[in-house]
């Protein structure tokens, strides 16, 4: 059975009016949490960073008090860039070191349906993540796209290949328990450079599968440090979310230009730029 975990709502506000589209990013925020948000700069550059968004799933969130969250939170409703609240995974990782999975997202723009931790207990394929996915489902506001479910992962560089490979399992589960193929698949996979091969990569059965999206592509730079190119941050959508994708919406967010900041104050951020896409109401017949 499919267990409900905890989310967390803030006091609502005056509603705005529907958009009619909606902006959804990954960002793996190099170990978000108390120590971070210390730094009012970078805590400001982080509060930028995710009002562009309607839904951001953060990586690397440390967080187990949610004292960082909550600050995040706060500074976000401050603004007039909309109302969020957020959801949050307990801690995940095989060892001392562990993790959540977060995400904040808009509440006058989706609402939260249910949300499953992975269990990663298939017969004969035990923990074969390190951190297993926490899925959201979401329910747009508007009723042009009726289901959103988001499967987010950062994946353990060694095992990236069987780690991403494994995602299509849990696809599938997915699929079957809530009858729905409105799925997003992101996240840091570290699928590049010397832990995802291109031979390697065409193994991969999300990869291998034609009903599935790769938006982010292989020579995209997904890193902020000027000494590595590589594209680890991905977006994979189901071709039932496809048609609602803006064309060349996919992209990857260089918040160094953006924000002009220098290449130390930007890895004082992160050391990864968000990635992120935008949906919009499929094209009716008839209008072109």
């Amino acid at each position: 059975m499919m267990k409900m975990l905890n989310i967390r709502l803030c006091p609502k506000r005056k509603r705005h009016q529907l958009k009619t589209k909606m902006k959804i990013a990954s960002f793996n925020a190099r170990r978000f949490g108390a120590k971070k948000i210390a730094n009012k700069k970078v805590l400001s550059t982080i509060v930028e960073i995710v009002s562009r968004y309607d839904i951001l799933l953060m990586l690397e969130c440390v967080d187990t008090h949610e004292k960082a969250v909550k600050k995040l939170l706060e500074e976000l409703n401050s603004s007039e860039s909309g109302h969020y609240s957020y959801i949050i995974s307990s801690s995940i990782g095989r060892n001392t070191y562990k993790e959540q999975y977060l995400f904040v997202y808009r509440d006058d723009v989706v609402e939260v349906k249910e949300c499953y931790q992975y269990p990663d207990e298939q017969p004969g394929d035990v923990d074969a993540f390190s951190r297993e996915p926490f899925i959201v489902r979401f329910k747009p506001k508007s009723k042009d796209i009726k289901d959103i479910v988001m499967i987010p992962v950062h994946t353990t560089p060694t095992d990236s290949v069987k780690e991403i490979d494994e995602l299509y399992d849990v696809c599938e589960m997915i699929k079957e328990h809530w009858d729905t193929e409105a799925l997003i698949i992101l996240g840091d996979f570290n699928a590049d450079g010397r832990y995802v091969s291109k031979s390697k990569m065409k193994q991969i059965r999300l990869r291998k599968d034609p009903t599935y999206h790769w938006l982010i592509g292989d020579d995209e730079d997904t890193t902020a440090c000027s000494g590595t190119d590589c594209s680890y941050d991905r977006i994979v959508v189901h071709e039932k979310l496809y048609p609602y994708v803006v064309p060349g919406s996919a992209k990857v967010f260089n918040f160094q230009e953006a924000f002009e900041l220098a290449e130390e104050e930007a890895l004082e951020v992160s050391d990864h730029y968000p990635v992120e896409v935008e949906l919009k109401a499929k094209q009716k017949a008839g209008r072109r």
